[in-house]
């Protein structure tokens, strides 16, 4: 090939390159929606994770076919295996995936936005949210990704950290995000749970810290009680009434509550035997909130379903003969409750009982179960023949009880915080599922996905072998006594 014909063939390949690149350009040009926005938005970011994050908490994965079964405020009367502690892969997975991809991917982003923006306000509720997601996380998993999670671009297959790490991250994560925020500037929108008022923020990530200190006491009981006595020094950071719960609201359809949804087509589930025998014999005045009373005429209107019962058995007890789950909770804006104020009292009370902090154990207890009761909408004469019953007054002796068995009906419906609070407190003592397939035993934990296995399988194995077996029964840190 003669020096003429090399250069008009460069020439060519010059000139198709940049129509190439020309093309590209107007392509790209072309393929912009003008409508969409090209950088993230923090307050759409924001409602969409908050609302996410609830729906997950409240629906059939994180909720209805484990944990609130697990803890026997839910039974089913039909398609009973969840209830026997057959465990759905699918429901398993779900939980994992949609808090990783979901609610902690837009957490993640809201912190970066915040920060380049320099709107700090963004960046601490960000981190909060992001907090609470990772606890929920290490709840119900054990050891999980948490300090190389979500970052793609470093990290494909993120180690696990052990689960005392993850607690003792978020508290000082928590902490963080508390200082930052400046409620005399920065506005935040997209605000689901507070409207945008900063100071109530403020509260919800300390009112966490409690939690996860109160989580962490029977295993580091010196961090607990450095962090708890840091926090009561100024209870004005807790929350501190019904008003300031962190709670999503929802609305009417599409955007009513994932309980509502589920029950227009579906009506497999009702109230425990537990939660109605308890609340029978305690004369509990939210019995009427919790349970519907059942349809055909029975000796005490309300009848609870033994968790766990062969599909056959279940069926005969009959759907008109055993009671619904109250409308309360059923209602399309019935709320996602995050962290209750009765929370924070119950909270309280432990750490007074646990010598942290200077309190009466007994009053904040009161305190606790008044704030419950008034959660619930019931009335201040019935909260005192309530409280004046020798089977609710505090024991101090056997606190764990006292606060267990009260704080397992606070929690009702809460189905993730309930099942970590119970197998914490070991109260109260429940019976295991009638034909559970475990031995006799109850799960203490979510296996970890199968997704795992296949995409982070060193990492997974290591978890595992520090952890102990990945199965239903192996008790994660802190339960471990």
């Amino acid at each position: 090939m003669n020096n003429k014909h090399i250069i008009l063939k460069s020439a060519f390949v010059f000139v198709l390159a940049g129509l190439l690149t020309g093309c590209s350009d107007d392509l790209e040009d072309i393929n912009k929606n003008p409508n969409e926005a090209i950088i993230a938005q923090p307050d759409y970011l924001l409602a969409n994770a908050i609302k996410s994050n609830a729906d997950i908490i409240l629906g059939s994965d994180a909720s209805m076919e484990t944990t609130t079964l697990y803890v026997q405020h839910w039974a089913k009367i039909q398609y009973t295996d969840p209830d026997k502690y057959t465990a759905s892969l699918t429901n398993i997975q779900n939980v994992w995936t949609n808090f990783y991809s979901q609610g902690l991917t837009d957490f993640a982003t809201i912190i970066e936005l915040g920060e380049k923006s320099g709107n700090t306000n963004y960046q601490a509720v960000g981190l909060i949210l992001k907090s609470w997601t990772f606890q929920l996380l290490t709840d119900l998993y054990g050891d999980i990704p948490y300090s190389q999670a979500g970052k793609i671009e470093q990290y494909l297959t993120p180690k696990y950290d052990a689960q005392k790490d993850v607690y003792i991250g978020l508290l000082a994560d928590l902490k963080k995000a508390g200082e930052l925020i400046n409620t005399a500037s920065n506005p935040i929108a997209g605000d689901l749970v507070y409207g945008g008022n900063l100071t109530k923020w403020k509260k919800f990530a300390s009112s966490l810290r409690l939690r996860i200190a109160l989580r962490i006491a029977d295993k580091d009981p010196a961090t607990a009680k450095s962090v708890i006595a840091e926090l009561a020094a100024d209870p004005s950071q807790l929350i501190a009434g019904n008003e300031e719960i962190a709670q999503l609201v929802y609305l009417s359809s599409p955007n009513q509550n994932p309980v509502s949804k589920d029950r227009e087509t579906r009506d497999d589930y009702r109230v425990s035997k537990a939660v109605i025998d308890k609340l029978l014999e305690l004369k509990d005045p939210r019995l009427a909130v919790f349970a519907n009373k059942t349809v055909d005429t029975t000796p005490l209107g309300y009848v609870g379903v033994t968790n766990g019962l062969p599909a056959d058995s279940a069926a005969k007890l009959g759907f008109t003969k055993t009671s619904k789950l109250g409308d309360y909770f059923t209602a399309a804006s019935s709320p996602a409750v995050f962290l209750s104020y009765a929370e924070v009292l119950f909270n309280l009370a432990e750490a007074a009982q646990r010598g942290f902090i200077s309190e009466n154990a007994a009053v904040l207890y009161q305190k606790a179960v008044t704030a419950s009761l008034q959660q619930f909408k019931v009335g201040s004469a019935d909260i005192a023949l309530y409280l004046a019953q020798p089977a609710v007054a505090y024991d101090p002796l056997n606190y764990k009880k006292s606060i267990g068995d009260q704080k397992w009906l606070a929690l009702f419906s809460q189905g993730p915080e309930a099942y970590a609070e119970w197998r914490r407190l070991d109260y109260p003592q429940l019976k295991p599922a009638y034909a559970g397939v475990l031995g006799g035993k109850f799960p203490v934990r979510l296996t970890y996905p199968t997704g795992e296995q296949a995409l982070n399988l060193a990492n997974y194995k290591a978890a595992v072998a520090s952890q102990g077996e990945d199965k239903l029964t192996t008790k994660l840190w802190f339960d471990a006594q």
